[in-house]
């Protein structure tokens, strides 16, 4: 289901503008998504939460470190965005999937 409602609002906006001019756009809205989110690494996950608020998970990965995730939707498509923190309490990385 969420991959044909993906598939969807990708085959729209493939017909209504050129390869070209969604990629650019696709690429804009993706390197503004990592700008934002880049700023958290080296703070703490205080100010994160400060932030972005408490997350909708949060859990110990394979490393050790606390993963917070936080979920949302925007025109349906699900948003995922993970902030790994290290033992520290300061965030040292981070992936979005979905997000625009």
């Amino acid at each position: 289901m969420r991959i044909k409602i993906i598939l969807v609002i990708l085959s729209t906006f493939f017909l209504l503008s050129g390869c070209q001019t969604v990629k650019q756009k696709t690429d804009a809205i993706v390197e503004k998504e990592n700008e934002k989110l880049s700023e958290f690494i080296g703070k703490s996950a205080s100010k994160l939460q400060m932030e972005l608020g408490k997350p909708d998970e949060d859990f110990k990965n394979a490393k050790g470190n606390f993963e917070f995730v936080y979920n949302t939707k925007k025109y349906l498509i699900p948003c995922e965005r993970r902030f790994e923190i290290n033992s520290e309490n300061i965030v040292v990385g981070f992936v979005s999937n979905g997000c625009f």
